[in-house]
């Protein structure tokens, strides 16, 4: 009687996952039809645009991989001062829609742009080149994230014994270091290839002639409005990145957690340490430039023509209504948040603090699933799914949709936290007659209080600057301001573009700077 509410939840939260991720993706498939299918097929370009989005994602994947390893290596493996603050810089493109680093390429080596304008050489970015260097930027920090987190659980003994051994720090890194990362690579690898692969936005400014599936899906759904034909191409989009899903899933599976009896300790070497310095400095150069280029644009008068200081296309954009699309922005993100955070914590309580029944399987089936879901691939099969439903055209869908689309990242982090708990505080409860909710409330949310706020700033970051999943599904009412980007960069509207990028940064790192006092002043305060 006492675990009845927990019961009635759970079925709520299933009945919430099923209806918001399995339904929509099976509405899917039923809407492709078999001549579309052998339209796409037949179509002249598009082996041609799958072997573009291939060869390019394999490129730009290889390209982050090694650049954030790299950096993550350095961060941790070096003495360098202000690691914390080079690891900050490095994220920061995770803070702004993918659309605005191809912008940053396009205002910079463009035709027309900064430094083509004042060396007078053409890098001529428009193609493969600009899709890659977009890319790249756009999925390095995820990388450099993953990568960290793992170098820090490493365990200094194995080295000690390698050194008594004559072992050199060469074959040390090749025989340990890519050893123990062999397996957790394969991991950032998939997550990294899904990315590039499902993204629009960056090929869609930069790409010119060289045209990917995404952007190809992105042009016959919202430009020619063929939802039958955008189903197909959405269904090979979903094929690369489930089986890299299924794929991960089997990886991790087989990973065995070591006990890190050692941290690892730094040497000393300052020809490493100046390296690090120059490699990390250049990165940071190379990753703040967009940035600065935005924060120019935005207060000049009129590029290229008159680059004196100007607040007019600031005045001109709030004028376009760029304050009511911040509003929707912050109403999606702050609701998404919190639904979210909510449905996805309450998901991995029901999964790690349970037996393993029919029921949690399933849930954390759905859960898992929505990770090999692509943005543009979810946003298209809400739009046949619900269509013509109450929630279709508002705010809550878009709420929704985002929801889904960012649910697995705080679920695992929600996971992992709640599996490192004794495994019979739930039989010690249920013998003292203590019911699962009671034990939600009293034991568990208290002691992941930092985790529920990282939960919350992922899904807020994520909601603000995302434009894959909600660009079938917006309208001009409740449209969220990183929708205005590519709206404004076909009206050439730079200035206005370049304003809107440095607004969603500015309310992400002002969110980011508020998670970091919660955690250190407020949460360190009262729980521990």
């Amino acid at each position: 009687m006492k675990n009845r509410s927990y019961s009635a939840l759970k079925v709520l939260v299933l009945c919430f996952l099923v209806v918001s991720v399995l339904l929509p993706l099976l509405s899917l498939f039923t809407h492709m039809t078999f001549e579309d299918m052998q339209k796409v097929v037949a179509n002249d370009g598009f082996s041609t645009m799958l072997i573009n989005s291939v060869s390019l994602t394999l490129a730009s994947t290889l390209i982050s991989v090694l650049l954030a390893f790299v950096l993550a290596w350095m961060i941790n493996r070096s003495h360098i001062r202000y690691k914390a603050m080079f690891s900050l810089l490095f994220t920061l493109p995770m803070l702004i829609p993918s659309i605005s680093h191809g912008m940053g390429l396009v205002l910079l080596f463009g035709d027309n742009g900064l430094f083509t304008n004042w060396t007078g050489i053409n890098l001529h970015i428009y193609g493969a080149v600009g899709i890659i260097l977009g890319s790249v930027l756009y999925s390095f920090p995820v990388a450099f994230l993953m990568l960290t987190d793992i170098f820090k659980y490493e365990d200094y003994t194995i080295y000690e014994s390698a050194e008594v051994l004559g072992l050199s720090k060469w074959q040390q890194f090749t025989q340990i270091t890519l050893s123990n990362l062999k397996r957790p690579l394969v991991s950032v690898v998939f997550a990294v290839f899904t990315m590039i692969f499902t993204d629009y936005g960056v090929p869609l400014v930069v790409g010119g002639k060289v045209t990917t599936l995404p952007v190809y899906m992105y042009r016959e759904v919202v430009g020619l409005l063929n939802y039958s034909k955008g189903a197909v191409i959405g269904v090979v989009l979903l094929l690369p990145a489930f089986i890299a899903f299924i794929l991960d899933l089997k990886n991790n599976t087989t990973v065995s957690n070591s006990t890190v009896v050692k941290p690892y300790q730094v040497s000393v070497n300052k020809k490493r340490d100046t390296l690090c310095y120059i490699v990390c400095i250049l990165v940071v150069s190379c990753v703040c430039l967009p940035i600065l280029t935005f924060m120019f644009l935005s207060v000049v008068k009129q590029y290229p023509n008159d680059l004196s200081f100007s607040l007019d296309n600031i005045i001109e954009a709030m004028q376009l209504g760029v304050d009511n699309y911040l509003l929707n922005s912050l109403a999606i993100a702050m609701c998404t948040a919190l639904l979210g955070t909510c449905i996805s914590y309450l998901t991995a309580y029901m999964t790690a603090r349970s037996k393993r029944t029919f029921s949690t399987m399933v849930l954390h089936l759905i859960s898992m699933l929505s990770l090999a879901i692509p943005g543009i691939v979810l946003g298209l099969s809400y739009v046949l799914f619900f269509k013509g439903s109450l929630i279709y055209g508002t705010l809550a869908i878009l709420i929704v949709v985002n929801t889904i689309h960012f649910f697995a990242s705080p679920y695992l982090l929600a996971y992992n936290s709640l599996t490192q708990f004794n495994a019979n505080f739930e039989d010690v409860a249920q013998s003292l007659g203590i019911s699962k909710l009671r034990m939600l409330k009293d034991v568990y949310l208290p002691s992941t209080m930092d985790t529920i706020v990282e939960m919350y700033s992922y899904m807020f970051v994520n909601s603000m600057m995302t434009i894959s999943a909600v660009s079938f599904l917006a309208s001009f009412k409740n449209m969220p301001l990183a929708l205005l980007i590519p709206q404004f960069d076909s009206q050439s509207l730079i200035e206005a573009t370049a304003f809107i990028s440095i607004v969603i940064l500015a309310v992400n790192v002002i969110l980011k700077v508020l998670i970091y006092l919660i955690k250190k002043y407020v949460i360190a305060k009262e729980y521990h």
